[in-house]
C-alpha cells in the first residue's frame, strides 16, 4: 500500500454509512488497501486463475483444447460439490488448493515426459511447499500421492531415477516448510515425511513401506514430542475404528466433517460426471501400460480422493475437481480411438456435453439465485460493547469462531482460536468449552483465572445446540468427563444466576459476557 501511495494510486476507498435506529453509523471500505478485502481478493484471484489452470491441465493430459474445455465445464457444472470458496473464502484451503492443482499438472509433465529438465523438479518443489504452508492437511494428501507413486515404482512404471528426483523433490519441500514455519515439528512427525525417508531407504535396500511408514510416524512423534497435535489421519482413524474423545468429536460433530451424503453420488450421476469418470477408470485398467502411466497414477488418486471424501465430507473438494480433470480423458485418443474411428469424435463429445448441461446449467442457475447480505447483528452488539466497555488488555475466552471475530474486531487478546491442530491451543480450548461441561462453577472459574483470562463469552446456543445425536457440547463432555455426568449443566446455572465465580456485564439474544471473578 505504501508504494501505491507514493505514486499518487487509490488502494481503498471508505463511505460512512448511516443506519436506522438503534444500529450505528459505520465506517465501509473496499478496494485492494483494505485487509480484509485484500485477503478475500486474493482468495478470488487465486481461484480464478486455478480455472485457466484447469484448462491447461485437461489440455494436457487429454491431448485436446477440448478435453480441457470439459475439465472447466465439469468444474462449474458440479459447482456446488466441488468447492465452498463462495460461503467461506478465508479458509486456508482456499489459499492452498490452487497449488495442488499447480503440483499435480507439474507432476503429470515429469511422469508423462521421459528427458526433465531440472526446472520441472524445481517447479514440483517449490509447488509443494506453496501448498502445504497455509493448510495443515496439505501433508497427508501429498502422502496419498506418495501413496500413489510408490506401487508404480515396484511394479516398474517409473524409472528408478526419476522417482528417486520427486522423492529428493518432496523431502526439500518438507525441510523448507519447517524452516519457513520457524521449526514446526508437525512437518517432519507427519505420515508424508514418514512415507518420505521409507520410500527413500526402499530405493537403496528395499524395505516394507507400509509397516516402515507407520512406526517411523510414531517414533518421530514421541522424539519431537508432537504425539498430541492431531492431523488428518487422526479423524480418518476415528471414523474408521469409531473411537471418541473430546478432540475428535469437536472435529467430527461439525457437519463438514461428517460422512459424504448419500445425495453426493446421485447428484453426481445427474450430471453424468460419475459415469463418465466410472467408464474412463474402467479403461485405464485394461490399458495399464507404460505409456499411460500418468494416467494409472491419476487413476490411484482418484481412488484415495475418493476414500477420503466418503469418511470426511470437506475433502470432496479434492474429489470433485479430480473427476472433472479425469472426465476431460473422455477425449483421449489413447483410450477411445477405436471409438473414434468408427464414429465422429465431435459427435460423441457435444452429445455428452449437452447431457451434462441439462442438469448442470440448473445446478448454475441455482448457484447464481443465492443472494444475500451478511448480517449478525447479535455479535455486531458484542463486538461494539467489547470495544466501547473494557479495557485494551482484558482477555477474552470463548467459543473458537466468536474468538477470532473478537481477535480481528476489536484487537483484545484472546485465548483460544480456530487453529484447533495445535495441541496447546486444543488444550485450553477445552478448557474454556468446559462451561459448556456439568463442572461445578468453581472449577471452571479457577481454570480460567490460570489462564488470565477477564471475560468468558458465553453462547446460549451452545447449551442446547445439537446437530446429531451424541453431538450437543453436553453429550461430547459426559464422553470425556463421565464423572461428572449426573450434575446439572453448568450452562443452565450460570444462565440462570452467575455468580458468586462469575458477574453478568453483558447480553443480548445470543451472546452473554461473563466477568470472571
Amino acid at each position: 500500500m505504501g508504494i501505491m501511495n507514493l505514486f499518487g494510486l487509490e488502494t481503498k476507498t471508505c463511505w460512512n454509512v448511516t443506519r436506522i435506529e438503534p444500529l450505528n453509523e459505520v465506517q465501509s471500505c473496499e478496494g485492494l488497501g483494505d485487509p480484509a478485502c485484500f485477503y478475500v481478493g486474493v482468495i478470488f484471484i487465486l481461484n480464478g486463475l486455478m480455472m485457466g489452470l484447469f484448462f491447461i491441465y485437461g489440455t494436457y493430459l487429454s491431448g485436446t483444447q477440448l478435453g480441457g474445455l470439459i475439465t472447466v465445464l465439469c468444474y462449474f457444472f458440479n459447482h456446488g460439490e466441488a468447492t465452498r470458496v463462495m460461503w467461506t473464502p478465508p479458509l486456508r484451503e482456499s489459499f492452498s488448493y490452487p497449488f495442488l492443482v499447480l503440483q499435480m499438472y507439474v507432476l503429470t509433465f515429469i511422469l508423462r515426459t521421459s528427458n526433465n529438465c531440472g526446472k520441472n523438479y524445481i517447479a514440483l518443489c517449490l509447488s509443494n511447499v506453496a501448498f502445504m504452508l497455509p493448510w495443515q492437511f496439505a501433508q497427508f494428501i501429498l502422502f496419498t500421492q506418495i501413496a500413489s507413486l510408490f506401487p508404480m515404482y515396484i511394479v516398474g512404471y517409473i524409472e528408478p531415477s526419476k522417482f528417486q528426483k520427486i522423492i529428493y523433490m518432496n523431502m526439500t519441500s518438507v525441510l523448507l516448510c519447517f524452516v519457513l514455519m520457524f521449526g514446526n515439528p508437525m512437518y517432519l512427525s507427519s505420515y508424508y515425511s514418514s512415507s518420505l525417508l521409507m520410500t527413500w531407504v526402499s530405493l537403496i535396500q528395499g524395505s516394507a513401506w507400509w509397516s516402515g511408514t507407520i512406526i517411523l510416524k510414531f517414533l518421530t512423534s514421541k522424539i519431537l514430542g508432537v504425539s498430541d497435535h492431531i492431523r488428518l489421519s487422526d479423524l480418518i482413524a476415528a471414523r474408521i475404528l469409531r473411537y471418541t474423545d473430546f478432540d475428535t468429536l469437536i472435529y467430527t460433530c461439525a457437519p463438514e466433517f461428517d460422512f459424504m451424503e448419500k445425495a453426493t453420488p446421485l447428484r453426481y450421476t445427474k450430471t453424468l460426471l460419475l459415469p463418465v469418470v466410472m467408464v474412463i477408470t474402467c479403461f485405464i485398467f485394461k490399458k495399464t501400460v507404460r505409456d499411460i502411466l500418468c494416467l494409472v497414477f491419476h487413476t490411484l488418486q482418484l481412488l484415495a480422493f475418493t476414500a477420503l471424501a466418503i469418511l470426511i465430507m470437506r475433502l470432496k473438494l479434492f474429489l470433485t475437481p479430480h473427476m472433472c480433470i479425469m472426465a476431460s480423458l473422455m477425449c483421449s485418443r489413447r483410450l477411445f480411438g477405436w471409438l473414434f474411428c468408427r464414429v465422429r469424435f465431435e459427435n460423441v463429445i457435444f452429445g455428452i456435453l449437452t447431457v451434462m448441461s441439462v442438469q448442470g446449467c440448473a445446478n448454475l442457475h441455482n448457484q447464481w439465485s443465492i443472494i444475500g447480505e451478511f448480517n449478525n447483528l447479535p455479535q455486531e452488539e458484542l463486538i461494539q460493547w467489547i470495544r466501547y466497555n473494557t479495557r485494551p488488555d482484558a482477555v477474552f475466552a470463548g467459543a473458537m469462531p466468536t474468538m477470532a471475530s473478537v481477535k480481528l474486531s476489536t484487537l483484545h487478546p484472546i485465548v483460544n482460536h480456530p487453529h484447533y491442530e495445535d495441541a496447546d491451543l486444543r488444550a485450553r480450548t477445552k478448557i474454556v468449552y468446559s462451561a459448556y461441561s456439568r463442572k461445578s462453577p468453581k472449577e471452571v472459574r479457577d481454570k480460567l483465572l490460570e489462564l488470565h483470562v477477564h471475560y468468558y463469552v458465553l453462547e446460549e446456543a451452545w447449551c442446547v445446540v445439537r446437530t446429531k445425536p451424541g453431538c450437543s457440547m453436553l453429550e461430547i463432555w459426559d464422553v470425556e468427563d463421565p464423572s461428572s455426568a449426573a450434575n446439572a449443566p453448568l450452562c443452565s446455572i450460570l444462565l440462570k444466576d452467575a455468580r458468586p465465580y462469575f458477574t453478568t456485564v453483558f447480553q443480548n439474544s445470543m451472546y452473554r459476557v461473563l466477568k470472571v471473578n
